[in-house]
This record gives C-alpha cells, structure tokens and sequence, in this order.
C-alpha cells in the first residue's frame, strides 16, 4: 500500500528570515478503476481507503444499484499509480457497457468524461423523508468534526465527510485531497456495512458543489452541510430530489438552502 503523506525538507519564511524545516505533504496518485476488465475513470486520490472508494464511486455514479452487485475487487500497486480491480454482477456491468462513459480526471473531477449534456446534468430519483436533526446536533458534530481529521492534522490538505446521527455523535470520517473522493469513500464505508442512508447526516468540509449534492441523492442520503457554500445548481438539485442542503456550516451558524424541515428543535429520526 502506498503511503499518504511524503515527509520533505522546506524551507519557511518567519521573522524576516528563512528556516530550515521538515513538513508532511499528503499524497495524490493516480487510481484507476476498472470493471470486469475494462478502465472506466482514473482519479487522482489519497492512496487510503481505497475498497471504499471504489465501492463508493460506484454507486455514486450509478454504475452500481447495490454493494452486492461488486462481487470482487483487488488494490494492485504499480509504479504509476493504483489499480482497483472489480468484478461486478453481469446485470450491471451491462448497464455499464450501454452506458459508455469513460473518465480520465483531475482530483475529485466529478464530470470529465460526459459525452452529452444529459450525462452531466441528470437527476436522481427523490430521496426519503424520515431524518430529523436539531441545530444543536448539528453544531455538536460540527465542532468535534476537526478531532477525526488526521490527514488534515498532518498536512492540511485533506477535506473529510462524516455521517454523523441524530444526536451529533460521528460515526464515520473519510478523507480524501479531493472532495468527491471523500464522499465517495464515505459512501464505500456505510453501503459495505449494509448502513441505511436515511438514517443520519452528512456532513463535508468543502463546499456543495452540484456533483456532491448529486452522489448524495443517488444513494438516498437526505441531509447534507458543508461548511463553505453551494452552488446554485446544487441548490436546485436538492430542491428536485428533497435533499436538505445547508452551507455555511460553522460555529456561529447555518444557512439552510433547500427543504429546512428536517431542521427539528426537538432532533430524532421519524419525528421521535
């Protein structure tokens, strides 16, 4: 396995003067994912967490329906990158031949590879609407949030996305150089636990893009804040499929951009 950050000499400017120093800058490599044998994406991403990521990517993306659709997958190491080997079911690898999308991107490039408009801009079908949350939870989780940060801690260069409860408390954290890849490796983590997505929120140290209110709906998650804003595309988005969307997500407030209902003084999932 490829290591996440590279420990490298610098040189810092302080005082008027330069100062020798050491410093741990985080990874980025090349990863490749691949479906019964066929290169689908190359993503730039942090080489950790990587079953997740693809599992995650792909039903983000909607390549895959269900986690038990991808029946195997192999991390290879080589000297240009990683490669993420999976074997999927012959229903969806199907689907994914019909659909004939294939990505070479930046990191976190959530739309390269689209060949028509449609491609770029398609809806997911209309979240549930079970989960409720108090300010006060959300606040909660917001503040303890930078505690499960450890590649940020450590380089500075990581965004993260939690799932978080209820109640505020953090169940899990991914980190990622890229936003979408945080997401997606997120999405790995609770689809391969079998975590149903209408029961907490998701929370995103960047700001709501389009692409990132879009894998959010796509596998049925209802409340998503990130801490910078969104984007009025993913505003609209989340207006069509009834995703709850908050940015500004910090220790002074909020602002809610689309469906505020789930917002509940009194907090709890179906109303308790």
């Amino acid at each position: 396995m490829k290591p996440i950050a590279a420990h490298r000499p610098v040189e810092r400017w302080h005082g008027g003067f330069f100062e020798p120093g050491e410093d741990d800058i985080a990874e980025e490599v090349p990863v490749a994912l691949e479906y019964n044998g066929i290169s689908h994406a190359v993503m730039l991403a942090t080489p950790a967490d990587l079953e997740d990521f693809a599992l995650g990517f792909s039903l983000s993306e909607g390549i895959l329906s269900d986690a038990e659709q991808l029946t195997h997958i192999e991390v290879v190491d080589a000297e240009d990158g990683v490669r993420l080997r999976m074997t999927i079911s012959e229903e969806a690898f199907a689907a994914f031949q019909f659909s004939g999308r294939n990505m070479a991107g930046r990191t976190g490039c959530g739309l390269c590879g689209v060949e028509t408009l449609d491609q770029a801009v398609s809806i997911p079908k209309p979240v549930p609407d079970r989960f409720r949350m108090s300010p006060k939870a959300l606040h909660l989780a917001l503040e303890s949030m930078p505690e499960y940060q450890m590649l940020q801690k450590k380089t500075g260069a990581a965004h993260a996305a939690a799932w978080v409860s209820s109640e505020g408390e953090i169940l899990c954290v991914r980190e990622d150089v890229g936003r979408h890849n945080a997401l997606d490796k997120l999405i790995g983590s609770l689809a391969s636990k079998s975590t149903d997505f209408g029961s907490g929120a998701l929370l995103i140290t960047s700001r709501a893009s389009y692409e990132m209110v879009q894998k959010a709906s796509t596998v049925g998650m209802e409340f998503m804040a990130a801490v910078s804003a969104p984007t009025n595309l993913a505003r609209e988005l989340a207006q069509i499929t009834g995703l709850t969307l908050i940015g500004f997500a910090r220790r002074n407030g909020h602002t809610v951009y689309a469906h505020p209902h789930r917002i509940d003084p009194h907090g709890g999932v179906n109303g308790h």
